[in-house]
């Protein structure tokens, strides 16, 4: 039983296979007969590459590269901790928070910086605008909105308050945010064991490319810069506002003293001594104190100085940007190659159903 149910089972295994060839052979015979299709239907799709190519606008490329470098604590530790006997917090100056390690990559592409750098103000061929309006220009979508009533005077002005703004320019710009985003920006770190940080913008815009990666970069490191920095620059204002008041008051005490020394003029009158004396107690005291305070003022300047980060340019973008075009070439095989692909799937699809209805 079991040779005869083996000797079964191998014949029916080389039939499908058998079939299977036969049916592939079929299949290119039958494509083959209608080679007058594909030589048409590549030739009409090859014309449709290259009309598409001489079309479609050139892009350009602005890359912008630069180093970050945080300095760490140490030195100031000493520092740090004199200081806070007097109540002073001047800080460690460790680099943490949001902006550590790639943190600033993504902070780059946030939609807080993007949309501040489309709200600044460019100088396009003579024209004074935002690059919002400047993206919305060069990529064709001032067509569309004009097609729209309540779009047609869409528009965002160069420093307008972000607050200000209606529903529609807040949608709007929204949109361009997830536009730029995600076919125009790209920021990322070519080596992970360095500290540079490649930004590159394309557009059909080589002006908004530009000055895109230029200010992103510079909105987004001042206000790293002014992040990192927030709580020693306070620490600083607080003792500068002290510095000058004692100062105010020290010189004060010190006309007084003056004062008070020229009007005791009589030496047999001791008495007359004691206000002058308090007065020079007052001022050595406000001296102590004066001194103190410039102290810990210098030694929080020196915190914050060591806590900025250093940001250094090191490649810009400049005039004129590469180009990046949809090659006449390139248009001719791909158009060619879908066409003939989508043909021979319509022709494989019809038959299939004609076999199916019969």
């Amino acid at each position: 039983m079991e040779p005869t149910i083996l000797n079964q089972e191998e014949p029916e295994k080389e039939l499908s296979i058998k079939q299977l060839i036969l049916q592939m052979k079929e299949w290119i015979r039958f494509l083959w007969r209608l080679w007058f299709f594909f030589i048409l239907a590549g030739a009409v799709g090859a014309g449709l590459g290259f009309t598409y190519a001489f079309l479609v606008k050139p892009r350009y490329i602005a890359n912008l590269t630069f180093v970050l470098e945080e300095n760490k604590s140490g030195g100031l530790a000493g520092y740090a901790g004199l200081a806070s006997q007097f109540g002073i917090d001047l800080g460690s100056g460790s680099g943490s928070g949001i902006f550590a390690g790639d943190n600033i990559i993504e902070f780059l592409k946030s939609r807080l910086m993007v949309e501040k750098t489309l709200l600044t103000a460019v100088d396009a061929n003579g024209k004074i605008q935002s690059l919002a309006d400047l993206y919305i220009t060069s990529n064709n979508l001032r067509e569309v909105y004009d097609k729209k009533p309540d779009l047609k005077k869409i528009s965002f002005a160069a420093g307008a308050d972000r607050k200000n703004f209606t529903r529609l320019q807040d949608s709007i710009l929204n949109t361009l945010y997830i536009s730029i985003t995600k076919k125009n920006l790209s920021v990322i770190k070519p080596d992970k064991k360095l500290s540079f940080i490649a930004v590159q913008c394309i557009s059909p815009s080589d002006i908004f490319s530009k000055y895109f990666a230029e200010t992103l970069v510079k909105e987004a490191t001042d206000f790293y810069i002014q992040t990192k920095t927030k709580r020693s620059k306070t620490n600083v204002d607080k003792l500068q506002l002290k510095a000058d008041s004692l100062e105010t008051l020290l010189n004060r005490k010190t006309y007084s003293a003056a004062a008070s020394q020229d009007l005791n003029l009589n030496p047999a009158r001791s008495l007359a001594k004691v206000g002058t004396e308090v007065v020079t107690r007052d001022k050595i005291v406000l001296q102590t104190m004066y001194g103190e305070v410039v102290k810990n003022l210098e030694l929080s300047r020196m915190s914050m100085t060591q806590e900025t980060p250093i940001i250094q340019i090191v490649d810009t973008p400049i005039l004129p940007l590469e180009k990046k075009r949809f090659g006449k070439l390139k248009g001719i095989v791909i158009g060619a190659f879908l066409s003939v692909l989508l043909t021979a799937a319509f022709l494989i699809l019809r038959r299939l159903y004609k076999k199916i209805m019969v």
